[in-house]
């Protein structure tokens, strides 16, 4: 059973959405990502695929508690565009998550409540749109063992559910290493095995 703060929501995969407004086109993009390298390179993407378009706006969200996070109305006047699509992440409760919405000026303007509304509805679409899945919060934790403990070790990782993402275990004269990721609740469990006991 994981504790509470162990998981949290985040995109299965991309998704899009759409709304319409005197004209104006919204199209929304959203898109999982893990840091603010891959969200600045989804971003110049974006821009060369839509480089005709007026503005494209975006907020995000990252890690378990959606920290950091930024919105940004991209030459919008201030919180019509930015802040309404993080409300819609906020209000999804997902994180991990880059919504990105491309505006193509119908030549009417929406003043600042249809702005708000268009930016806003545009990124609900999108998450309406999307598979929502959940993420669990893992730790790395590194292992040294003797090699006569490697089965002691090795049923302590499956019955912790971690997750092996390295291991060497050169020969039996030299310590075995292996590198795993498991939830913060199951971390002492898993260090016990390496207890000669």
């Amino acid at each position: 059973m994981m504790c509470p703060g162990e998981i949290y929501k985040t995109l299965e995969a991309p998704c899009v959405g759409l709304y319409k407004e005197k004209g104006s086109r919204f199209l929304s993009y959203g898109f999982p990502v893990s840091d603010e390298e891959e969200i600045r390179e989804l971003l110049g993407t974006l821009k060369k695929k839509h480089f005709d378009a007026r503005h494209i706006c975006y907020a995000y969200r990252l890690g378990p508690d959606g920290e950091p996070w930024r919105a940004n109305d991209n030459g919008e006047p201030s919180s019509t565009a930015g802040k309404p699509i993080l409300g819609q992440l906020i209000s999804m409760d997902v994180s991990d998550v880059l919504m990105a919405v491309v505006r193509y000026f119908g030549g009417i303007k929406l003043g600042t409540g249809g702005l708000i509304n268009a930016y806003r509805t545009a990124a609900a679409n999108a998450l309406e749109n999307a598979v929502i899945t959940q993420k669990k919060v893992l730790q790395t934790v590194e292992l040294q063992f003797d090699y006569d403990r490697t089965d002691k070790v090795m049923k302590a990782i499956r019955d912790t559910e971690a997750v092996i993402t390295e291991q060497n275990y050169r020969d039996s004269s030299l310590p075995c290493r292996i590198i795993v990721q498991v939830l913060p609740s199951r971390k002492q469990a898993l260090l016990s095995s390496l207890d000669p006991t």
